[in-house]
């Protein structure tokens, strides 16, 4: 089972394994210069159908599309072993690292976005979008896009760089999944107790994680959650004393436990590996960073962020929930949206169908989806 052993990055690169490496892409086979498929709205485009067992290791990608916000109208899904229902379901833009169908450049380990120069009649293009996540099968991969907007996608550009291998896929080895969620989540009120508290004076407690936004809700199978992109439109300015989302705490409950979960944070900034709030601007990490920041004084910003586990991941063996408070005790009422990612064996709970188009949509965006420069 040599081909199936982990490699590090770079002490791994001297060992020699038997496969076959292979590429599906949108090369021109004309053999002109036209390396790019196009998809007319409500078609699906199958951008790799693989038969045998190997691993995708690589997925480059970039499109353009003139439906404005499109890149939470492309729906991305991909299916593992000739499963009906999908391992990875999420709109485009989020799974690739970056909410509010807007385009910007950052670079983690496992992903990033590269955003070129170059810009068109109706702003810029998308940017190119890289996924490292490695993603193992034992018969059959399939992964597809669907077009949900109103306009075509006229360049679709895209490399799947993937090993095949003779051996078969061992029972320890999980698969890949990724699946996106969104709320408007309701405000829980709490009754003021001070006068003007201190941030960590806030009113309210929350000791069951009930009303918590809910990041990923996994079952069926053992495995590890391996991080995840969320993406806040702090909009709800009613707490004017201390109204951005920093102060919600992150549980996970494993294995189907109630209370307390067996992991418990301080804060959305410090799930984030940041502290005493975010930094007034972008910034990117190999495991965490935010892709696209306000400031931390402003109380309206859109904020996307993310928190790779690759060093930590979080076991289960059966089940696992994944909450952030939104809020302290959830006292704001803000829209978030999150793309979790996760590997695990057996069956996976059924990914339901995603929202409607109008329902995902950002209620605010700003133009061409960049910030005025």
């Amino acid at each position: 089972m040599e081909f199936w052993q982990p490699n590090s990055p770079l002490n791994g690169l001297a060992h020699v394994k038997t496969a076959r490496s292979k590429r599906e892409s949108s090369w021109d086979r004309t053999g002109g210069n036209r390396d790019f498929k196009t998809v007319a709205p409500g078609d699906t485009f199958v951008i790799a159908d693989i038969q045998g067992a190997g691993r995708i290791q690589h997925i480059w990608m970039t499109t353009r599309c003139y439906s404005e916000k499109y890149l939470r109208k492309l729906v991305l899904e991909m299916y593992w072993d000739g499963e009906e229902n999908p391992s990875v379901r999420a709109p485009l833009g989020d799974f690739f690292g970056v909410g509010h169908a807007v385009a910007k450049h950052y670079v983690s380990l496992p992903m990033n976005a590269i955003f070129g120069p170059r810009r068109g009649p109706k702003g810029p293009f998308a940017a190119a979008m890289n996924s490292y996540w490695t993603m193992p099968f034992g018969s059959a991969a399939r992964i597809q896009i669907r077009n949900e907007s109103d306009q075509p996608i006229q360049n679709l550009f895209y490399y799947v760089d993937y090993e095949l291998t003779e051996e078969p896929i061992p029972d320890d080895v999980a698969r890949f999944h990724a699946y996106y969620r969104q709320e408007k989540t309701q405000k829980v009120v709490h009754e003021q107790t001070e006068e003007n508290p201190a941030p960590w004076d806030l009113p309210g407690t929350n000791l069951t994680g009930d009303d918590n936004y809910v990041i990923l809700d996994a079952a069926g199978g053992q495995g590890h959650y391996v991080g995840c992109v969320l993406s806040i439109d702090n909009h709800d300015a009613s707490n004017q004393q201390f109204s951005w989302p920093g102060e919600g705490d992150d549980m996970f409950f494993i294995d189907g436990e109630i209370w307390p979960p067996s992991l418990h944070g301080t804060g959305t900034e410090d799930y984030f590996n940041a502290a005493w709030g975010f930094p007034s601007g972008e910034y990117a990490g190999p495991y965490h960073g935010i892709t696209l920041g306000s400031s931390v004084q402003e109380h309206f910003g859109l904020w996307s962020m993310y928190r790779f586990h690759i060093e930590d991941p979080v076991r289960f063996n059966s089940s696992l929930k994944v909450s952030i408070e939104h809020g302290h005790a959830n006292d704001q009422g803000n829209d978030f949206s999150s793309v979790a990612y996760w590997y695990q064996t057996g069956t996976h709970a059924h990914h339901e169908e995603l929202p409607s188009v109008e329902e995902r949509l950002p209620r605010r965006w700003p133009e061409h989806g960049l910030w005025d420069e």
